[in-house]
């Protein structure tokens, strides 16, 4: 199972320097730090925004209001020198000089291959800075506009060299000022992609495509209309992914996916999509909610990559704080498919930096988180072996209590695991049927490894009655049975 660790690269540098009081890049990082990276139960590290950012994007956002005040609102000292511009206003897929350039991110992979994990790059399939390369050289690739467009809309066109140019945008918000919005639909851009894709693949195993679902045919041509023009026989992913697979067979490809379409990403050829309905479910919706969402199809839940937060999403300390935090990180970090856990996110950090910046604001350490996700990610790790199983929960007539239970169990060949997480904020008594039929006539044994815990069953109740369980607001088991 892919467990994913993300790192906000830039910011991770520049507090690596003023730790060890030299400059650090990721040609440089010290042995120990990597060892930290390295945690138990991280199988992969995704270093975002690695890339050569923009100048030009930089000088736009600068003249941003509104974007000013949203990075001194997450860091109230900034000074100009702490806005870099945006890890997604990507000039050139080279690894920024400042971060050590393609030696650095070379000797960052090795480092952590000889740990046994695996690197993930960003791909921005959508757009592109404002002084990248093809605005001069390809403008066939990029959505172009006419002087009565910039006149009519200047918040949605942009004036390059006298050649003018449509921003980037998906259909439900705002252009984003500082980028240029790719033509799907275009021939060349396709083979670029292409092109562009492979060489990320020569330097990491795998790849976190930003916003996939606006290349689909459909959605792009929903958003961009006649200015696309007719759509390709093939759809964009299905072009592109088995054309980059024919170079690089076992890269990872990972989506941010929205709008109910990660199936169809997973069938155009993505290993993961974003599964933010569980997100949205978990922070604003009950257990029977989640409990819906978790009856989808095995297949297509492990296509799936389970988070609590990101860089786009505000922290879970500041959203979901307290125990319920702790019920659902057991929830996404024992589910099928992949997990993703966001740098700063074991310390119970609470403000989230926009990506344009350099620096984040010190906030001090949650001891009792960080011990409670140094226990939880081996432990996740030893659940999610073998065969994956949703379980009901039952109650009494006088007791309904158990609809706030979730549970669910994991067969292994050597191993059998069982979860249930009381996700709400009363007291919740159950009873959880197991699915292991050769319990008859032998005492069992149940062992939490989140609080030591052991509980001494007889394997004919449990088959009879089942499990009963008896949780506060917000508490979990993980059992192993024995």
């Amino acid at each position: 199972m892919t467990v994913i660790y993300e790192i906000n690269t830039l910011v991770w540098l520049g507090e690596l320097s003023r730790r060890h009081d030299r400059p650090v890049t990721l040609g440089d990082v010290p042995a120990e730090v990597w060892d930290e990276v390295a945690r138990p139960g991280i199988d992969t590290v995704w270093l975002m925004g690695v890339w050569e950012r923009s100048p030009a994007g930089l000088a736009i956002a600068l003249r941003d209001d509104s974007l000013l005040a949203s990075f001194r609102q997450a860091l109230p000292d900034l000074t100009e020198a702490d806005i870099a511009g945006s890890a997604y206003c990507v000039r050139n897929y080279v690894v920024d000089a400042s971060l050590g350039g393609p030696d650095g991110l070379a000797e960052a992979r090795a480092q952590l291959a000889a740990r046994g994990l695996r690197l993930i790059l960003d791909y921005v399939p959508n757009h592109v800075a404002p002084d990248h390369p093809w605005l001069t050289e390809h403008p066939e690739r990029l959505i172009q506009g006419t002087r009565e467009d910039l006149a009519r809309s200047p918040e949605a066109f942009l004036d390059v060299g006298g050649h003018i140019y449509a921003n980037g945008r998906d259909p439900y918000f705002a252009p984003w000022p500082d980028v240029v919005q790719l033509d799907a639909f275009s021939d060349g851009l396709r083979t670029a992609a292409v092109d562009t894709l492979v060489s990320i693949g020569d330097q990491a195993d795998g790849v976190r495509c930003d916003m996939a679902m606006l290349l689909m045919n459909d959605v792009f041509a929903k958003t961009w209309g006649d200015r696309a023009g007719p759509a390709p026989a093939d759809d964009f992913w299905p072009y592109v992914v088995p054309r980059v697979r024919a170079h690089h067979p076992d890269l990872l490809f990972v989506a941010e996916a929205y709008w109910d379409l990660e199936r169809s990403l997973q069938q155009q050829g993505f290993d993961h999509c974003y599964d933010k309905r569980l997100y949205d479910r978990l922070l604003h919706e009950d257990a029977e909610s989640t409990r819906t969402h978790l009856q989808a199809g095995l297949t297509y839940q492990r296509g799936l990559v389970r988070f609590l937060e990101n860089h786009d999403e505000p922290r879970a300390a500041a959203t979901v704080p307290g125990a319920r935090e702790l019920a659902a990180a057991v929830t996404v970090a024992t589910l099928p498919g992949a997990t993703l856990w966001h740098e700063g996110q074991f310390e119970g950090r609470k403000v989230r930096p926009p990506v344009f910046l350099s620096r984040r604001p010190q906030e001090p350490v949650d001891d009792q988180l960080h011990t409670f996700y140094d226990q939880l990610l081996p432990a996740a790790a030893a659940v999610r072996q073998g065969d994956w199983r949703l379980l009901t929960t039952t109650g009494w007539p006088d007791n309904d209590t158990a609809r706030n239970l979730l549970a669910w169990s994991w067969t292994g060949p050597d191993s059998r695991h069982l979860v249930i997480v009381n996700y709400s904020d009363t007291p919740s008594q159950g009873q959880v049927p197991l699915p292991w039929h050769d319990l008859a006539g032998r005492p069992c044994r149940l062992t939490d490894p989140l609080t030591n815990q052991t509980y001494d069953r007889d394997g004919d109740r449990l088959l009879t009655s089942g499990l009963f369980v008896d949780l506060p607001a917000w508490h979990s088991h993980v059992l192993r049975l024995t």
